[in-house]
């Protein structure tokens, strides 16, 4: 059923000029979050919940850095180019020839001062923003290429993946005491706004092909479902999601399409895509039997502590005593806040064929 559902999706976004390769990239370099760390959290917080299985179970049968049961989105993107896995960039002797991941679980897009400054903390904000993270990436260069021209044709010839960011943002602006109307009007704009110079400072170092990907509806992630539970069976929609906060990815991610839209034309000849987290979850969610996942309750956790979505912050994923699914493969969300390996992989699929990146990865004309 899996495999019928990859290829219609392959199906809906071919058309007759269009046709799908496995273009030559030297390399991945992509920054962002725990939807795509690879590792850099283990090696800042060797103690953190993702270093623990059942964190890794499915793919790699040991801890691996993600926070997931298995690959994520960028891993299948790599296979899909025939490129190694990305290796975390804080990783010591390391060749970084092939790429490498800047992301760190808990980034965000605004600076850590942002939040400071705003007397905004949480036990997960670390200083690892996507500045710093393109500080890592300028601190790395000299030993990829080491003029101008040579750096401009290394880039040309990788595939760049900025984001997602904005998901944490958000989470630690709403968890201060902002309202979603606060966050959507002064701070999606700012959000945005950062990721465009980023993009930006990329392209100009030469970068051909990058993709932006958006932000997930977190008003169906169970983290949100359980801090935010109402007795108001209205703020609930048909697929019994929080409406209201799925308003912030929606809005955002709507914000950095036209972003994308003026970036090329900026860049015109750098191929640059917006790619969909948000529209595949909430089809996972209203068909999951024709995605493979078959456990009867698609909001319902993996790996956790109990409760109505088996999410419980006290017990966390990674944690003594917290035990995971019988088969994951069954299961939309992982731990509550991250999408397990089929789900990742459904994902990836749809970024490299369509229909949920414009333009597809592996797309050629």
């Amino acid at each position: 059923m899996r495999h019928l559902v990859l290829l219609i999706l392959i199906s809906v976004f071919n058309h007759a000029i269009a046709t799908f390769t496995c273009p030559t990239y030297n390399a991945i370099f992509s920054f962002g979050d725990s939807v795509t760390d690879t590792g850099n959290l283990d090696i800042l917080i060797p103690s953190n919940p993702f270093a623990n299985l059942p964190y890794g179970e499915t793919y790699f049968h040991q801890n691996s850095g993600r926070a997931s049961d298995g690959r994520l989105v960028i891993d299948f993107i790599a296979q899909a180019l025939n490129l190694p896995f990305v290796p975390p960039s804080l990783a010591k002797n390391q060749d970084f020839s092939k790429g490498a991941n800047f992301a760190v679980s808990a980034a965000t897009a605004l600076d850590f001062s942002f939040f400071q400054q705003n007397n905004i903390s949480s036990p997960l904000l670390l200083n690892t923003s996507l500045n710093i993270q393109l500080r890592w990436f300028e601190d790395l260069k000299p030993s990829l290429c080491n003029t101008t021209e040579s750096c401009k044709d290394y880039f040309g010839k990788s595939l760049f993946l900025l984001g997602e960011f904005g998901g944490n943002d958000y989470d630690y602006l709403l968890t201060a005491g902002k309202t979603i109307d606060q966050v959507k009007s002064l701070y999606v704009p700012m959000v945005i706004n950062t990721i465009t110079q980023a993009a930006e400072f990329l392209l100009c170092q030469g970068v051909m092909r990058m993709v932006l990907p958006g932000i997930f509806p977190t008003g169906c992630m169970p983290t949100t479902l359980t801090n935010y539970a109402s007795p108001n069976k209205l703020d609930y929609d048909l697929l019994g999601c929080l409406r209201k906060y799925n308003t912030v990815g929606s809005y955002h991610n709507s914000k950095l399409q036209n972003a994308v839209a003026q970036l090329r034309l900026k860049f015109p000849h750098a191929t640059i895509s917006y790619a969909d987290y948000y529209t595949p979850v909430l089809q996972f969610l209203a068909t999951p039997y024709l995605y493979g996942f078959t456990n009867g309750a698609p909001l319902r956790v993996c790996c956790g502590g109990g409760g109505p979505y088996n999410y419980n912050n006290s017990a966390f994923c990674g944690t003594p005593g917290v035990m995971a699914c019988q088969d994951p493969s069954t299961y939309i969300n992982w731990d509550g806040i991250h999408l397990t390996e089929p789900a990742y992989n459904i994902i990836a699929t749809s970024w490299l064929r369509g229909p949920y990146a414009n333009q597809p990865i592996l797309l050629t004309f």
